[in-house]
């Protein structure tokens, strides 16, 4: 669940280009210049200032607001996720306070629907590669044959990623998505053994 959560929060912020959190920053774009063959994405330097190009995968400001207006609008039913709408700040364009199960509603049912119209295909259809996925190892049923074949499309999905995203937005966490078809193999739907239960658990102890 927490590999799940940081999978989301990266992608979010760096497609809403989230100061502060987005991976695609001053660092991410000099690690482009050393490792990868991507001159559009590299610096450009003149004489007084540092101009980062916008990436592909990067949203324009009033792409950005679109979603923002749709998140804002957003209603679920009762039970199934907290109200989206109230983590979000209108002044600053951000969400705050999301928990690990409103990563989880919004990165297997949103990622498809937010970004359908407002990225390149080719890098849609890698982001819903992943959503999927993240549906699919949490499915309460569970088939050894599908298992085995999330296992291979996860190692192509995460080299799609990598053509798309700078080096510095592949950490440990991402690596992890390899192994999550193998344990739930060997340990059976994920569901009895995630956190989601207690964390929306609000236990006072009395002291």
């Amino acid at each position: 669940m927490h590999i799940e959560k940081n999978v989301f929060e990266n992608i979010f912020n760096t497609i809403m280009d989230v100061k502060g959190k987005t991976k695609d920053n001053i660092k991410a774009r000099l690690d482009v210049a050393l490792f990868c063959n991507r001159k559009n994405m590299e610096l450009v330097c003149d004489a007084s200032r540092v101009i980062k190009p916008r990436a592909s995968f990067v949203l324009e400001k009033n792409a950005q607001l679109l979603v923002y207006k749709w998140l804002k609008s957003l209603r679920f039913p009762d039970g199934h996720a907290s109200n989206i709408s109230k983590l979000f700040n209108t002044e600053e364009c951000k969400l705050y306070g999301m928990k690990s199960h409103e990563c989880h509603v919004f990165m297997q049912t949103l990622i498809p629907l937010a970004f359908r119209d407002l990225l390149p295909k080719g890098i849609w259809d890698a982001l819903t590669e992943i959503s999927h996925f993240f549906r699919d190892t949490c499915s309460s049923k569970l088939n050894v044959d599908h298992i085995l074949r999330l296992e291979t499309n996860i190692v192509e999905t995460l080299c799609k990623l990598e053509m798309i995203f700078s080096p510095s937005f592949f950490d440990s966490m991402k690596h992890l998505l390899i192994h999550l078809p193998f344990k739930a193999k060997f340990g059976g739907p994920v569901q009895y053994r995630w956190m989601y239960p207690f964390e929306q658990l609000d236990i006072t102890v009395a002291m």
